[in-house]
């Protein structure tokens, strides 16, 4: 498997096995002892990139992963994301939510979801227009600083904004849209990530 290093020194697999599908999004959950076979056997092949999201399920796309993965924790990097509002009740997102405490409280839960002591990359998973990003990426900043997140990813965010937040916490890993059909990231996306 060829590896890519990401921002300042996370190294991962060229490719990554985003798990989200496993547990909703497209159709029916995956039979739980198949789903960790699956995530396992991708272990096996050479994958270190696994991404989930609490707002997956919501939160049981986690404890698949975390479940999964808790045997080959040395092995791989963890991506979770935080930004949704979630009713507890129904598990329905209800809009973003950034605000520094809910980040806090989100990088908690995820840690016991995933069964460990750290989240390798942190993603804010949607920018949140009511909450400077500079308050996000001190916040993850933060979280650095105690241990319990290792790097710092922004997903669908702008050139100002991904600069805004590169200023307070280097931002290691953009998550966009980027294919054959979208190639919008070639204007101004890709050239300042290079840039930073």
């Amino acid at each position: 498997m060829q590896k890519r290093r990401l921002g300042q020194g996370l190294e991962v697999s060229a490719i990554g096995l985003g798990c989200m599908g496993l547990s909703s999004g497209y159709g029916p959950a995956t039979d739980k002892s198949a789903a960790i076979a699956l995530i396992r056997a991708a272990v096996e092949r050479g994958v270190t990139l696994f991404d989930t999201a609490e707002v997956y399920g919501p939160y049981v796309n986690e404890e698949l992963v975390g479940e999964a993965l808790a045997p080959l924790r040395d092995q791989v990097v963890i991506a979770t994301k935080f930004g949704f509002r979630i009713d507890r009740s129904t598990g329905k997102q209800e809009g973003l939510d950034s605000r520094p405490n809910h980040i806090r409280d989100v990088a908690e839960a995820s840690l016991k979801r995933l069964k460990t002591g750290v989240i390798d990359l942190f993603y804010q998973h949607r920018v949140d227009p009511d909450v400077p990003i500079e308050d996000v990426a001190g916040t993850v900043k933060e979280l650095i600083k105690a241990g319990k997140v290792r790097h710092f990813g922004l997903s669908e965010a702008g050139v100002n904004t991904i600069r805004r937040a590169h200023a307070v916490q280097p931002v290691a890993v953009l998550q966009s849209e980027y294919s054959l059909w979208w190639r919008e990231p070639e204007a101004e996306i890709l050239p300042a990530l290079e840039d930073l």
